[in-house]
């Protein structure tokens, strides 16, 4: 579909100027002549052809979302429209209370485009790209056509809302181990290029042989102090090469493998993989859409790589005349939990329903399985923080050992 801008006249004879969507442009001329009685001009929005490649431009492009906002907003538009409000208006309204920077500059270009005639599905599609979920267009469309935007925007709430709060659980699960783990490196650093130092000067003066542990010390406490520029680039320098080898389709199915591998997180993988595809699922048939649009859309939401390919495959195997059930197995990466419900709710035409009841469980999966690795990574990084500080106060009071034994 291309976009048009048009200006026509009314039967009042008032110019009157808009945007739509048309196959051609005879299709969109046939489209405005509906409306008003003359076609002034017509023109055809083209999209810049001069485009950056995906990985130097996906950090700068792209407006980070806020989910606490965008769900607030979608609670705002279910509870405004179900009051009969016309949908520009709501969207102005929204936008107007709405303090999230990026969510206002949206709001505020939609308004303009749904005000001048066009969907609200495809403002937000064309204004939010690479911002909104793949998840919030479609649903809204659908919305659309059922006459249920209220309703759409309802379940939107409740599916974004569900998935903020669990990752919110996460987030602050995994907040505590990774700030102990923080301070225990910055404290390492500042002893190494600060405080054994002082020492090191002290033993030199005395000159007494040092023990073995306290020459390590010295020497790993050197290397810290004279190259601490070369390590803090090396590391930044790791950090970039990550993210860009991150973002190659190849390094990025290297990586999801590869996490996929790893004891304990691994499971974690699996199961977030499990409870997106459930919750995702749940929500795309609530809102109406045909099975492969649903699963198409679920794929590029998981966060793993290869959980999206795969899922994505599944698409060509449905239209092939594959069940649902048959596709997953074929795929082979789903729990067998699942594919064995999804099997159930084919067969039973009670998906929606099945697909809830599997997403509750493998969202009580997750949490599960994160305390669980929570419980397991504390007392190692405290193990971990007590080695490194035992190893210095044990070389410090042997050297200081050997020098009173020599007096």
């Amino acid at each position: 579909m291309n976009s048009y801008k048009y200006t026509a006249l009314s039967a009042s004879g008032e110019q009157v100027k808009g945007m739509l969507e048309a196959i051609d442009q005879l299709e969109a001329t046939a489209k405005i002549r509906e409306q008003y009685n003359v076609v002034l001009s017509i023109k055809e929005i083209r999209k810049s052809s001069l485009e950056l490649p995906e990985f130097l431009t996906s950090e700068i492009s792209v407006k980070k979302l806020d989910p606490k906002a965008f769900t607030l907003m979608c609670s705002q538009f279910a509870t405004i429209l179900k009051a009969g409000i016309p949908i520009a208006r709501a969207v102005r309204l929204i936008g107007d209370k709405t303090t999230n920077k990026n969510l206002k500059r949206l709001l505020s270009e939609v308004f303009a485009d749904v005000e001048a005639g066009r969907s609200l599905s495809s403002a937000f599609e064309d204004h939010g790209s690479g911002m909104l979920p793949p998840t919030f267009c479609e649903t809204i469309r659908a919305g659309e056509e059922a006459g249920d935007l209220s309703g759409a925007f309802d379940s939107m709430f409740r599916h974004f809302d569900k998935q903020t709060k669990l990752g919110n659980k996460v987030k602050s699960a995994m907040t505590y181990p990774m700030f102990v783990l923080f301070v225990a490196v910055v404290v390492v650093i500042i002893l190494m290029v600060k405080v054994v130092p002082t020492f090191t000067a002290l033993f030199d003066e005395i000159g007494e042989q040092l023990p073995l542990t306290t020459r390590i010390l010295i020497g790993i406490s050197t290397f810290f102090s004279n190259n601490i520029l070369i390590i803090a680039t090396v590391i930044a320098l790791i950090v970039v090469l990550f993210i860009i080898y991150k973002q190659n389709p190849k390094g990025a199915l290297q990586l999801a493998r590869l996490q996929l591998r790893l004891p304990l997180f691994g499971n974690i993988a699996e199961l977030n993989a499990a409870s997106l595809f459930s919750n995702t699922m749940a929500t795309m048939i609530s809102a109406g859409l045909p099975m492969t649009k649903a699963i198409d859309i679920t794929s590029k939401v998981m966060t793993n790589e290869v959980y999206k390919q795969k899922v994505a495959e599944m698409v060509g195997k449905i239209e092939e005349g594959r069940t649902i059930a048959s596709s997953m197995r074929e795929i082979a990466v789903m729990p067998d939990i699942l594919t064995d419900m999804v099997a159930v709710g084919e067969e039973t035409g009670e998906m929606k329903h099945t697909m809830d009841i599997v997403a509750k469980y493998y969202d009580n999966e997750l949490e599960q399985a994160v305390a669980k690795v929570i419980a397991m990574l504390e007392p190692a990084l405290l193990i971990f923080i007590a080695l490194i500080a035992g190893f210095i106060v044990i070389a410090i009071y042997m050297a200081m050992f050997s020098m009173y034994q020599g007096m």
